[in-house]
C-alpha cells in the first residue's frame, strides 16, 4: 500500500493511504488542532499572490485595510447573496478606505462569468491550488448527508493596512453577514 504525505484533505493518524471499495486511494492524517492551522486575531495575515477576475493578480497584504472573505463556490445561493451584499455595501467600505476581496477555489474564468452575471464590483481571487484557503485555515473537512468531504468554510477576515488580522468570522451565514462586517469596520476605521 503506498504511503502518501498528509495534507489538508485527510484525517487518519498513521498517514497511510487507504484504498476504498472503488479502488481509489485516499490519504488520512491526524486531525489538526485549531492553533496548528488557523490564524487568530492579532496575527499577521498570511501572504499570498493569486490571480483574480479580469486577468489581474492580487498580493495580500495589500498595504490597505482589507475585507478578505472566503466562500465555497461561485453562482450558488449563499455565495451569490454574499457577493451581491458586499457589492451593495462597497461604497460604505470605500468611505472607510477598505477593499473587499472574495476568495474561492473557482477558476478565473468562472469568476469572470460570476462577476458579469450579477454585475459584481468586488475583486474575486482564484485559489485553485488552495494556497490561501489552507493558510487561513478555511479548507476544512465538512459533512453532509453522512458523507465527509473537503470544502471551504465560509469565513471573513478584517485585515489592517499593516497586515494585522483585526476580526475573524468563521462558519458565516451569508444573509445579514455583511452588515456585521461593516459595523466592525466602522469600529476599527471610523475617523482614522
Amino acid at each position: 500500500m503506498p504511503h502518501l504525505a498528509c495534507d489538508a484533505t485527510s484525517t487518519r493518524q498513521d498517514g497511510q493511504a487507504l484504498q476504498d471499495k472503488y479502488g481509489q486511494f485516499r490519504v488520512e492524517c491526524p486531525p489538526q488542532t485549531e492553533s496548528e492551522f488557523m490564524v487568530n486575531i492579532g496575527d499577521a495575515a498570511p501572504a499570498f499572490d493569486l490571480p483574480t477576475n479580469g486577468g489581474n493578480n492580487l498580493a495580500v497584504p495589500t498595504g490597505k485595510p482589507l475585507i478578505l472573505y472566503f466562500y465555497p463556490k461561485d453562482d450558488t445561493k449563499g455565495c451569490t447573496t454574499q457577493a451581491i451584499d458586499f457589492t451593495a455595501s462597497l461604497e460604505a467600505f470605500d468611505q472607510l478606505g477598505i477593499d473587499v476581496v472574495g476568495v474561492s477555489p473557482d477558476s478565473v474564468k468562472r469568476h469572470d462569468r460570476f462577476v458579469d452575471k450579477y454585475d459584481l464590483a468586488i475583486t474575486l481571487v482564484s485559489d485553485e491550488e488552495k494556497i490561501a484557503l489552507n493558510a487561513y485555515g478555511v479548507w476544512v473537512e465538512k459533512s453532509m448527508y453522512g458523507r465527509t468531504y473537503m470544502g471551504v468554510e465560509r469565513s471573513t477576515f478584517l485585515i489592517s493596512g499593516k497586515g494585522e488580522i483585526l476580526e475573524i468570522w468563521r462558519k458565516v451565514r451569508a444573509k445579514g453577514h455583511v452588515e456585521k462586517v461593516l459595523e466592525a469596520a466602522h469600529q476599527h476605521f471610523d475617523g482614522s
